[in-house]
């Protein structure tokens, strides 16, 4: 009797443990892309703020799951009439991660540095109206625009403009220091990112007191380390055929919902024969966009026939302008000269949307005698030749910034596209605040681009994302490019 009783002691003493372990406070998220380095105002990979945004870094303002702008390390603002002055109230009371405080001297040197002349910053052209930042007192900053800029907010929010501070600057690729309700601990390169919560965190504390991510860019390893439950959450899954089955598997919850993530093939508009608009359009009417989208994302994301979220009020759809016609596109091809086609590249970097959907756009393109060699490049490789050394002929990749239609108005851009009109276009758009006008800009700019085939426009990438089934508070859609953990935790 007395064992007995022991053993009935033992065994709820143990379940009191397990119910004490049960309340889990820490997460393991996995993605595809590691990012080249750590600092999100100095480099055009998503990966830097897929791990930092909002979670270790703040701006001005911020976007929430749903898209919307809020206030972040501003608690308020107010606009000028003219809309040429900006004046930002900031929060009292925040710090870094090292201790110091945050006020309007590193708003000024966080913005300031975005417009210096030897300036990384892959967004730079979205500040170019700021004229001067000017600290009022320690927590108020005025910022001055050459010019009206209706997008200004909106900017602030990206992850290009989040606040860092100059006495952490010098190594913040490696040891990030923001304000976050997060603070960064290690980073093993080509394994994980470790982080923990903030104990002086300005807002509402973190409810994970730590999170790693998990670097996964295999499809078949993503599906196994799910499946045995090595990670919590896989953002971004990259194995799509494998989704009803974690959708049957009660274990797991499976989201879907839509990124800002632009699918294209980007075409290099200054390199013969991509210099010539005939040889694009045969491009784009040589891809069966909804073959791709079938064959490489099993029937997810949306088709597009312009560098424009289907889901924005704004979007005109213009995938007829591109319709899969492979006889058209010879015809085009013979006209530009090119009656046998020619021989090219295609760069693909590691996500999954780009590897298989290179090997399916290949075989369109040879099929009206366009041969493409693949060459597979990892992200930094991919970073290094294609996005700064503009060498390659086609390439795939996902551009996941909200609303960035304005990146063709820069000729400087990695596919080159100059045109005059639209640049001009893009300038009057930036000073005009009439959302009714804005709308019929942005419709004019979705068709100068599709005409002009610029890219051969593929699909919005829909956010696909496996967890376990307790987590709550992950973002489905993608209004940038985030794994936001500060409000995640695990159900009770």
């Amino acid at each position: 009797m007395f064992h007995l009783r022991t053993i009935l002691l033992g065994a709820s003493t143990a379940a009191l443990m397990a119910g004490t372990a049960m309340a889990k406070d820490d997460l393991t998220l996995a993605m595809q892309l590691e990012p080249p380095h750590l600092d999100p105002t100095s480099a055009a990979a998503g990966a830097i703020d897929s791990v930092l945004y909002s979670n270790v870094f703040e701006g001005l303002t911020r976007f929430m799951g749903d898209g919307s702008v809020v206030p972040g390390l501003a608690e308020s603002w107010e606009i000028s009439d003219d809309g040429l002055t900006y004046t930002f109230k900031l929060r009292s009371g925040v710090t870094f991660h090292d201790g110091t405080t945050m006020d309007a001297e590193d708003v000024k040197f966080s913005l300031d540095r975005i417009n210096a002349e030897d300036s990384a910053n892959a967004q730079k052209a979205l500040y170019s109206a700021i004229s001067s930042v000017t600290v009022i007192d320690p927590m108020t900053v005025e910022i001055t625009l050459s010019e009206p800029n209706g997008n200004m907010l909106f900017n602030l929010a990206w992850g290009d403009a989040v606040i860092v501070a100059p006495e952490s600057i010098e190594n913040i690729k490696q040891q990030p220091i923001g304000t976050g309700a997060f603070k960064f601990d290690s980073w093993s390169q080509g394994d994980k990112i470790e982080i923990s919560r903030n104990p002086d965190y300005w807002g509402t504390p973190a409810v994970l007191s730590k999170a790693t991510f998990k670097f996964i860019s295999d499809p078949t390893a993503a599906f196994a380390a799910m499946m045995a439950e090595d990670v919590d959450v896989f953002s971004g899954f990259p194995a799509p055929e494998n989704l009803p089955q974690f959708e049957a598997d009660p274990r797991f919850q499976v989201l879907i919902g839509s990124t800002e993530g632009e699918t294209i093939l980007s075409t290099n508009n200054k390199m013969p024969p991509f210099d010539n608009v005939k040889v694009r359009a045969a491009v784009a009417h040589a891809i069966d966009r909804q073959a791709v989208v079938d064959g490489a994302m099993f029937g997810y994301g949306t088709p597009i026939g312009t560098h424009f979220a289907p889901h924005n009020p704004a979007y005109v759809d213009h995938t007829g302008m591109s319709n899969y016609d492979p006889e058209r596109a010879k015809a085009l091809l013979a006209e530009a000269g090119f009656p046998d086609g020619f021989e090219t590249t295609l760069h693909l970097p590691p996500p999954s949307y780009a590897r298989r959907g290179g090997e399916i756009i290949a075989a369109q393109l040879a099929a009206v005698g366009i041969k493409a060699e693949i060459s597979n490049v990892e992200w930094a490789q991919w970073l290094e030749t294609v996005f700064k050394g503009k060498n390659f002929g086609l390439t795939i990749v996902s551009h996941t910034e909200p609303m960035d239609i304005g990146i063709y108005a820069n000729p400087d851009y990695y596919f080159q596209y100059d045109n005059p009109a639209f640049q001009e276009l893009m300038t009057k758009l930036n000073s005009t605040t009439d959302p009714d006008m804005r709308t019929a800009m942005l419709g004019e700019a979705q068709t100068i681009i599709s005409n002009d085939y610029v890219n051969g426009y593929l699909f919005q990438l829909a956010a696909l994302s496996v967890a376990k089934a307790g987590i709550q508070g992950l973002w489905a859609n993608a209004p940038t490019q985030a794994n936001d953990l500060t409000a995640v935790s695990w159900a009770e």
